[in-house]
């Protein structure tokens, strides 16, 4: 019946080969391309804001959370009193 192995005609191709010089010079070495690093660039810290420690960040941006929330309860306060005093009706159409 003959070889069941079927032919493969990409069996030894390199692929990391194909479309370079090495398709079209067999003969021909692999070029190793070095990269030259890029210098990086240096930014000054004035670009960005300063940062603080950690208790001095908690402290500071904890107060104003919590001025947040003391100014959002005084407001809510400050409607349902005028709600009281206007009879409880929040709006008027017929004015």
């Amino acid at each position: 019946m003959g070889s069941e192995e079927t032919k493969d005609p990409f069996k030894g191709v390199d692929w990391k080969a194909v479309g370079g010089d090495m398709q079209k010079d067999p003969g021909a070495k692999p070029v190793i391309k070095k990269r030259l690093p890029k210098k990086i660039r240096q930014i000054p810290e004035c670009y960005f804001l300063p940062r603080r420690s950690l208790p001095s960040a908690i402290a500071f941006y904890g107060s104003c959370i919590a001025g947040g929330i003391g100014a959002g309860m005084l407001l809510e306060i400050w409607i349902k009193k005028k709600v009281k005093e206007d009879g409880g009706v929040i709006w008027e159409f017929d004015k």
